[in-house]
C-alpha cells in the first residue's frame, strides 16, 4: 500500500493520509473526545515579550488537576479562569464556544486573518490588562496501564504541554506536525494551547520509521543531471534511544543512491536528506523511488516515494541544500517558451502565505523573454518573506543566477499577497538587485497588517519595549521607501479586495507619489483577493517590466538608500553602511560622484562608518570627498585600491583602515536573531541538576519542533560534553544553560560582558540576583571573524522556564542583541523586562 505524496497537502486527504498512516504504522489510535477548556489571557504575536497567565502559573506549581468549575488561580482580571468541560464533534474537532473566539485563518489571533482588536494594542494601555482571551487552554487527560511510547498529533494548536514539557503546535492544522513521546503509567496530562483543535495518540508498531506525510521533493527534469537528486523525509524517533550509525538509501528503476543520517535525540523527529539516483528515468509519468532507513546493515524501514518526471518546458521544482540549516529546500521554476536560455530575463516571484512554490510558478503562462523562479520562504507560511524567508529568497536567486545565466540588468520581483508584502519588503531591502518589481494585492508591512502572528506594535510600553521594537524597523517599509525611486514600481490591487484590503495599495500609491518618477498603479474593477491567475500574471504588469532595466554599477552616480541594520542591508552599489552611531534606527546616505573631477559629495544620517567603492575613478586620481558639510577627506587613489573606510569622529569624517573584522559591520551586525543561520548546532547543558539538565533537553527539542514547523528545517543537537570547537568552526552555536549548567560556556563566553549564572545575572556594570530570571543573548565567537553564538539562559529553573516559549521564530518578530526578564513577564508583560540593549560596534555594552 502506498500513499501519494503529492496529495498530503490538500484538502481533506490531510484527513485520509492520517487514516492510512494509522493503519500502517500503528497498533492503535487514541482519539481525544472530552476534556475541560479554560479562558486564560495569552498573547503571542511578533514581540520578544509574550504573556501566558496558564503557563505563569503552571511555572509556579500552582495548578492542581483540573476539574469542571475549578478556577486555575488568582486573576488580575474580573472574569474568573474557570474550567468548563467541552466535547470534540463527530470530526474529531474540539471547536470554540460562543464568544470565544478563534480562526481558521487566524491560529495565534482571535479577532481575525491578519487583524487584531485596535482596542487592545493601538491604546496602549498598561500592560496587565492589555489582554487577549484567545487562544485559550484545552485540558486532555490519557490514563496508560504502562509506561509506553506514542505519538501525539494535534491539529490546530499553537503548543502543547505534555506532562509538563512544553512542545510545537500546528496552528495552521497542516496534520504532519508528529510529536514522539514517552507515556507514563497511569494519568497523563496535555495542556493544548488552541481551540479549533483535533488530537489523537498513535502507538506505533516500530520505535523508529519514515513518515512521509511532509516531503520535499525534487522533479527528474528530462535533459537535466538526473544522477544527484535529493529528497527531503522525515524519520520519527519515538524511542527512548539516541539514533546514531543511521543510514538511507534508494533505488530508482535499479539505480541505488545512499547517505549517512545525522543523530537524532530520544523522542524527536528530524527531516533528512535522501539522495536519489534517477539517471535511468528516460520518460516522463509518475516514477517510484524506495527508500530505506537502516541501522548496521539492517533495515529498520521501508517507503515509496512518488516522484514526477516532466520534460523542461513545463514547470518543474529544484531541491538544493540550504546554508542556513543544511537542510533540502525547493524552489519551482517555469521555463521561457522554448526552454530557458542564457542572457533571458529573470523573474522572481514570491507566494502568498499558504502557497506552495510549485503551485505559484503554475499560476503564471510561460513568457518568451524571460524565465520565472518561485522561492519558498522555507514553508508556504515561513516568515512573510522577512528573516530566514528573507535569506531563502536570496539563495534562490543566486541559485538562480548560476543555473540559468540571466541577463542580470533584467532581474525582476514580483509576488501576491503575503508575497505582496515580500515584493515591497524585498524591493525596498534590496534595490540595486531589482530592475522592477510589483507587488500584488499585498501590505507593505507587518506593523500595519499583521497577519496570522498579529501586528507588530508602532509603539511600546515602556522604554525598554521600544528598544525592542526597533529590532523591528526594517519590516517598517514605509520608513524606507525611497529606496524605490532608482526601481520601475507596478502596483496591482483588486478594488474589492477583503482580505487585504486595497487601502494598502492606496497607502502605497500616495506615498510613492511623494517622490517617485515612473511608478505605475492599477485597481482591478471588482477584483477580489484572487480573481483568476491575472492576479499575478497581468500583461500589463510584464509589459511594464519589459521597458525596464537595472542600471550597470559604472552608471550608477546619484545613491539615496536607507537601512536598519547593516547585517540585514548596508550597501547599494558603490556605498555601504558598514557601522551604525545607533543601532538600528535608520541610517540614510544621499551621495554624488563625479568621475571627472574625482568628487563624491552628500549627506549622512546614523552613519558611524562607510566603505566606498572607488574603483571606478582612475588609478593615481585625486579624490575629493565632502560629507555633511564637514571639511573635506582628500586622497589619491593609488594602484589597486578598490574601496576605503571613512570614520566619522569628533565632528569630522577621517580615512581609517579597513575596520578588523572582529568589529561589528555587514559581516556579523548582532541581533539575536543572527545565529541562527550556518548551519547553527545546539548544544545543550548536562552540569546542572536534574531538573535543569532535563529542562536544557526539552528546549532543544522544543525549538527543534518549533523550527521543523516554520522553518522545513532541521539542526544538529549534542550535549555540552562531546562538543570539539574545532569540529564547529564554520558553523554557529546555540548554547543552552548557563555558566554552571553547561560546560561550554567558557569556551565560547569567557570574555562577553554578559554573564549568567546560578541565581546571577550581569550585564556589563548591572548585577542582578534571582533565580526566576530568563533571557537571550548573543556574541561573537572567539576566532571566528563571522560565526555567533546564541545564548537561550536563565539563573534558575523557573527562568530557564520563561526563556522557553520562545517568538524569535516568528517572522519579523524584534530582537536585540540581549534580552532578559523575569518569570512575572509572563503575567506582566513589557514590566517583567529586567534589561535589553544592543552591543556598541566593539561589541561592549552600549548606551543607545
Amino acid at each position: 500500500m502506498s500513499i501519494r505524496p503529492l496529495l498530503l497537502r490538500i484538502g481533506c486527504s490531510v484527513i485520509t493520509v492520517s487514516l492510512a498512516f494509522a493503519a500502517l504504522y500503528a497498533q492503535t489510535t487514541h482519539r481525544f473526545t472530552e476534556g475541560l477548556s479554560v479562558q486564560a489571557p495569552a498573547n503571542y504575536g511578533r514581540e520578544a515579550v509574550y504573556t501566558d497567565v496558564l503557563l505563569w502559573h503552571y511555572y509556579q506549581g500552582d495548578i492542581s488537576t483540573p476539574k469542571p468549575g475549578q478556577s486555575i488561580g488568582e486573576s488580575d482580571t474580573e472574569e474568573p479562569l474557570v474550567w468548563t468541560p467541552v466535547a470534540a464533534d463527530t470530526s474529531g474537532f474540539f471547536r470554540p464556544q460562543a464568544g470565544v473566539g478563534g480562526n481558521l485563518n487566524s491560529p495565534n489571533n482571535p479577532a481575525g486573518p491578519g487583524r487584531i482588536d485596535r482596542q487592545t494594542t493601538s491604546a496602549r494601555q498598561p500592560a496587565p490588562q492589555r489582554r487577549r482571551w484567545g487562544p485559550a487552554y484545552l485540558y486532555l487527560t490519557y490514563q496508560s496501564a504502562k509506561a509506553q511510547s506514542a505519538v501525539l498529533n494535534i491539529r490546530g494548536n499553537s503548543a502543547v504541554l505534555i506532562n509538563g514539557e512544553l512542545h510545537a503546535g500546528d496552528p495552521y492544522r497542516m496534520g504532519w506536525m508528529h510529536i514522539p513521546l514517552q507515556l507514563k503509567k497511569g494519568l497523563n496530562e496535555f495542556y493544548v494551547r488552541g481551540l479549533f483543535v483535533a488530537a489523537t495518540l498513535d502507538f506505533p508498531a516500530k520505535p523508529t520509521y519514515l513518515d512521509t506525510d511532509d516531503l520535499t521533493l525534487p522533479d527528474i527534469v528530462q535533459g537535466k543531471d538526473k544522477s544527484s537528486l535529493l529528497a527531503g523525509v522525515v524519520i520519527i524517533n519515538a524511542s527512548s534511544k539516541n539514533l546514531v550509525g543511521l543510514t538511507i538509501g534508494s533505488t530508482t528503476q535499479g539505480q541505488k543512491a545512499g547517505a549517512d543520517v545525522p543523530a537524532i535525540p530520544p523522542y524527536s523527529t528530524r527531516k533528512i536528506a535522501v539522495p536519489i539516483n534517477a539517471s535511468m528515468v528516460t520518460e516522463t509519468g509518475d516514477v517510484q523511488s524506495q527508500i530505506t532507513l537502516s541501522q548496521k546493515g539492517k533495515a529498520l524501514d521501508q517507503r515509496e516515494l512518488s516522484l514526477r518526471s516532466v520534460e523542461p518546458t513545463v514547470p518543474y521544482r529544484v531541491t538544493f541544500v540550504s546554508e542556513i540549516d543544511g537542510t533540502i529546500q525547493y524552489y519551482a521554476v517555469n521555463p521561457a517558451t522554448g526552454g530557458e536560455k542564457p542572457g533571458d530575463a529573470l523573474f522572481l516571484s514570491v507566494h502568498g502565505a499558504g502557497v506552495e512554490a510549485i503551485g505559484q510558478a503554475q499560476a503564471y503562462q510561460s513568457k518568451d523573454w524571460g524565465t520565472l523562479v518561485a522561492p519558498t520562504n522555507r514553508r508556504p507560511r515561513g516568515f512573510n518573506w522577512e528573516d530566514w524567508g528573507r535569506l531563502d529568497a536570496l539563495e534562490v536567486l543566486a541559485l538562480a543566477k548560476e543555473a540559468l545565466k540571466p541577463d542580470t540588468q533584467r532581474i525582476y520581483l514580483t509576488g501576491h499577497s503575503m508575497g505582496g508584502h515580500g515584493t515591497w519588503f524585498l524591493g525596498a531591502t534590496y534595490p540595486d538587485k531589482w530592475a522592477a518589481i510589483a507587488p500584488c494585492a499585498g501590505y507593505p508591512t507587518l506593523m500595519g497588517y499583521g497577519s496570522a502572528d498579529g501586528l507588530i506594535p508602532e509603539q511600546g510600553h515602556n522604554t525598554l519595549e521600544n528598544l525592542l521594537l526597533r529590532s523591528s524597523n526594517q519590516s517598517n517599509v514605509p520608513a524606507y521607501a525611497t529606496n524605490y525611486r532608482p526601481l520601475g514600481v507596478y502596483v496591482l490591487h483588486g478594488d474589492a479586495d477583503r482580505t487585504v484590503p486595497v487601502s494598502y495599495a492606496r497607502q502605497m500609491r500616495d506615498t510613492l507619489g511623494r517622490f517617485h518618477p515612473n511608478f505605475s498603479y492599477y485597481e482591478y474593477p471588482g477584483g477580489s483577493h484572487w480573481y483568476s491567475n491575472e492576479s499575478v500574471d497581468w500583461k500589463p504588469l510584464f509589459d511594464y517590466f519589459s521597458w525596464h532595466k537595472r542600471k550597470v554599477d559604472t552608471a550608477v552616480h546619484h545613491i539615496d538608500f536607507i537601512t536598519s541594520n547593516p547585517g540585514i542591508s548596508a550597501s547599494y552599489y558603490w556605498a555601504t553602511i558598514y557601522q551604525q552611531q545607533t543601532p538600528l534606527e535608520y541610517a540614510r546616505i544621499i551621495l554624488d560622484r563625479n568621475l571627472q573631477t574625482g568628487e563624491i559629495t552628500g549627506t549622512t544620517e546614523n552613519a558611524d562608518l562607510l566603505q566606498l567603492d572607488v574603483s571606478a575613478f582612475a588609478a593615481g586620481q585625486s579624490l575629493t570627498i565632502r560629507l555633511d558639510s564637514l571639511p573635506p577627506v582628500e586622497i589619491v587613489r593609488s594602484s589597486g585600491e578598490t574601496s576605503l573606510f571613512l570614520k566619522k569622529s569628533d565632528n569630522s569624517w577621517q580615512r581609517i583602515d579597513q575596520p578588523g573584522l572582529d568589529e561589528k559591520g555587514p559581516h556579523r551586525n548582532g541581533t539575536f536573531k543572527e545565529a541562527f543561520n550556518h548551519r547553527m548546532v545546539y548544544v545543550y547543558g548536562t552540569k546542572g541538576n536534574a531538573l535543569e539538565n532535563q529542562w536544557a533537553l526539552e528546549k532543544v527539542r522544543y525549538d527543534a519542533e518549533s523550527w521543523y514547523y516554520r522553518g522545513n528545517g532541521a539542526f544538529d543537537i549534542i550535549p555540552d560534553h562531546a562538543f570539539k570547537p574545532e569540529d564547529y568552526a564554520d558553523r554557529n552555536i546555540i548554547l543552552i544553560g548557563n555558566a554552571n549548567t553547561n560546560s561550554v560556556w567558557n569556551t565560547l563566553l569567557a570574555d562577553c560582558p554578559i554573564q549568567v549564572s546560578s541565581g546571577n545575572l550581569i550585564i556589563g556594570k548591572q548585577h542582578v540576583s534571582g533565580t526566576d530570571l530568563g533571557g537571550y543573548f548573543t556574541w561573537k565567537i572567539p576566532g571566528s571573524n563571522t560565526r555567533t553564538v546564541g545564548v537561550i539562559t536563565g539563573t534558575g529553573l523557573k527562568g530557564m522556564q520563561a526563556a522557553t516559549a520562545n517568538q524569535y521564530f516568528a517572522g519579523a518578530s524584534g530582537f536585540p542583541d540581549y534580552l532578559f526578564f523575569s518569570i512575572d513577564m509572563l503575567t506582566k508583560g513589557p514590566e517583567g523586562i529586567l534589561g535589553a540593549g544592543f552591543y556598541d560596534n566593539n561589541w561592549q555594552i552600549s548606551k543607545n
